[in-house]
């Protein structure tokens, strides 16, 4: 398992006004970061240690959470949530492309073979806990945190729906929209319209839910983190974002956010060199069976 610690610009120290520790992003409450992209570095050994990392922040100095993270739109939702809570956290690369993902160490933390996953040192009663299913890690973090997951009833409910449509749908969808729209070895019509017309009625209906409110639950909540990886790349998808204007508002209101664009904006070295045309690449991504 390749293990790394996020890392920035010139700057690795900043003040929090909750008093949170959070990861060494550079932070801005004006606008968008102006520091480099934070940026992950893989280990050449999966026994190697991680090195400390660094913190900003007044509040207890405890170990950060460790992020199990691929640059994807299901990893991106964990590092907005952490980013957005301020929490520390090290990054720690799943080369999904070379197979780590079925690593005993990680399969230990994500049974599912799933990235993302999380490792809090800090869980409940103090003691460690390990979290996989990216829906699954936003309500703990929110429930830990107590942010952007409410506590009341009514309004956990209208979030939580949210939630499960998109774990439900819009990934699953936009996900295979993305698998026969890029990479399939050969063009299936049947398969491409199929899943290109689902993700433009899932996109319809957030643009009516959208009409009359700023963002999908009311308030700014993790059910927009959990939505804006996905819809953020529309044109993959082979979606149009002007025919759904309530959307398209919202698209850019939650991209214009600092953390927003510090979660998204972790970058994995190792990322860059995938070859989606290598047919071991392929074998890992897409040929993938029960293993007993």
């Amino acid at each position: 398992m390749a293990r790394a610690v996020s890392k920035t610009g010139s700057k690795n120290r900043s003040s929090s006004k909750s008093g949170s520790t959070r990861s060494s992003a550079k932070k801005s409450s004006n606008g968008p970061s102006k520091g480099r992209p934070t940026r992950a570095r893989s280990s050449k050994s999966a026994g190697m240690s991680a090195p400390k990392p660094s913190r900003s922040g007044k509040g207890p100095r405890g170990k950060p959470i460790e992020l199990y993270y691929w640059p994807t739109p299901n990893g991106w939702k964990i590092s907005i949530m952490l980013e957005e809570c301020r929490l520390a956290y090290e990054v720690r690369p799943v080369n999904i492309s070379a197979g780590e993902q079925f690593k005993p160490e990680f399969l230990a933390i994500s049974p599912n073979n799933r990235m993302p996953a999380i490792v809090d040192p800090n869980g409940p009663g103090g003691k460690p806990i390990a979290v996989f299913e990216s829906g699954a890690i936003l309500q703990y973090l929110g429930r830990k945190t107590g942010k952007f997951y409410p506590a009341n009833e009514r309004l956990r409910v209208e979030v939580e729906q949210w939630l499960f449509w998109q774990m439900g749908g819009l990934g699953p969808m936009a996900g295979q929209a993305h698998h026969f729209r890029n990479y399939a070895p050969e063009q299936l019509d049947y398969a491409v319209k199929r899943y290109t017309d689902e993700v433009d009625r899932l996109y319809g209906v957030m643009n009516k839910r959208l009409a009359d409110r700023e963002y999908l639950a009311g308030p700014y909540s993790i059910a927009d983190m959990a939505c804006v990886g996905w819809a953020k790349l529309w044109e993959r998808q082979g979606q149009d974002v002007n025919e759904f204007p309530h959307f398209k508002r919202w698209l850019e209101a939650v991209l214009a956010r600092p953390a927003v664009q510090r979660g998204i904006g972790i970058r994995v070295e190792d990322a860059g060199k995938v070859d989606m045309k290598d047919p071991k690449v392929r074998a890992v991504l897409f040929d993938q069976r029960a293993r007993t």
